[in-house]
């Protein structure tokens, strides 16, 4: 990680902390990864060299920042996000980190984006409004290449919001699943090749 990188991380962590803190209005809040979140989803990257990456919910950008910078070059992140404010926001922050040309900002609903999609990723994160998950699985597990992984965030910390779809997931044969004690707790899902 560079120097300039690391600094501007530090910088969105602490102004997602105080905003975070300060505003009450969920749509307003940055919500975002822990910086170990951030630190293992460096490491899945590299470990399985992914070449596309697709998140939902970029909200400022911050874990956009640890996805892109842990790519190979060539590679490239899909980051879906609805919030005008924080498209513009995070496309700030993916300049500033010299990591833009890496990253495909997509302004939309994440739900209508997915069902629109036909493109597999070696890596899917899903950090977005947990209700429409269910709604998602489907898309989702499409989306996912074989021998891909998708990465959930929030799975301890809200844990009883997840259920329904975690329980969709280790209910799919293809899968091999388990919980992470990163962060907010990361509920991780390998497609099988076959």
């Amino acid at each position: 990680m560079t120097p300039t990188l690391n600094t501007l991380l530090t910088e969105l962590e602490q102004r997602g902390e105080d905003n975070d803190a300060r505003v009450s209005e969920r749509r307003r809040k940055y919500l975002n990864i822990t910086r170990d979140t951030g630190e293992f989803l460096a490491v899945l990257v590299k470990a399985i060299r992914a070449e596309r990456v697709l998140e939902i919910g970029t909200s400022n950008g911050y874990s956009t920042l640890w996805l892109a910078s842990s790519l190979s070059d060539g590679g490239r992140v899909t980051t879906v996000e609805c919030d005008d404010d924080k498209v513009g926001e995070a496309k700030a922050n993916f300049e500033r980190a010299g990591l833009a040309d890496r990253i495909e900002q997509i302004k939309g609903d994440a739900v209508t984006y997915l069902q629109g999609n036909t493109a597999t990723f070696d890596l899917v994160f899903l950090d977005a409004d947990r209700s429409q998950y269910l709604d998602m699985a489907d898309p989702i597990i499409d989306a996912v290449k074989p021998g891909g992984v998708l990465v959930c965030d929030n799975a301890l910390s809200h844990a009883a919001e997840m259920a329904d779809f975690i329980t969709c997931l280790q209910g799919r044969p293809q899968f091999t699943t388990c919980l992470v004690p990163v962060g907010k707790g990361e509920f991780v899902a390998h497609k099988s090749r076959t």
